[in-house]
């Protein structure tokens, strides 16, 4: 899979959060989206997944030589943010049976693996609303990771997870991410420190103000 970003832009207001982003994403690859908190990392991998427009510039997916509209790119890809409201009434088995609903299971998994995986087996049957936050994050990350997509895009994955979480889940990155195209924002090392490629938010700003 391929993702091109060409000259892409945001504002909000009458400001640029960037512009000018022309870069290439591809399968087999991982990329590092860099910057301070507030930078736009945030924003620019929700204009990547498809659930933002850009304010300028165009955005090509393919996939088997084949261009994706953006309508459909959920398909393509997998995501894990902090800001991902999961259906809190849901017991775990609900909330995978209704995620892969719209996903197929990443080869070797199915809803008991994905439970074993967690550990979380003593308390699968409780509503999500009593897992603690570091939980819930665990659940993100393990949906997007044991999905069967091309493309894995994450944004402050180890948000809310402890020393023994933060290793649990380079473990997941090295069995479920090493053949596709995955995509991490961040500001910790630890996160992103195999990544093979950084694009650098900071490098991308224009401080001026929109003409009227």
């Amino acid at each position: 899979m391929k993702i091109n970003l060409e000259n892409i832009g945001r504002r909000f207001n009458r400001e640029w959060i960037f512009r000018s982003v022309t870069y290439q994403f591809d399968t087999g690859s991982s990329y590092a989206i860099l910057g301070a908190n507030g930078s736009g990392k945030s924003t620019l991998l929700q204009i990547i997944a498809g659930s933002l427009t850009p304010s300028e510039g165009h955005i090509i997916y393919n996939d088997d030589h084949k261009n994706i509209d953006v309508e459909n790119i959920y398909q393509h890809l997998a995501l894990s943010t902090p800001y991902l409201e999961l259906i809190e009434e849901f017991s775990l088995p609900e909330l995978v049976d209704f995620h892969f609903s719209f996903k197929n299971y990443h080869k070797g998994i199915d809803r008991q693996a994905l439970t074993d995986l967690l550990g979380f087996a003593k308390i699968r049957n409780k509503p999500l609303r009593h897992f603690s936050s570091g939980m819930k994050q665990r659940v993100k990350l393990a949906l997007a990771m044991c999905s069967d997509t091309p493309a894995l895009l994450l944004d402050e994955p180890t948000a809310n997870l402890d020393k023994q979480g933060v290793l649990w889940y380079q473990d997941l990155v090295s069995r479920f991410a090493s053949d596709r195209l995955l995509i991490i924002c961040s500001n910790q090392e630890h996160e992103y420190e195999f990544c093979d490629h950084r694009l650098q938010v900071m490098d991308y700003k224009d401080f001026s103000k929109i003409n009227r």
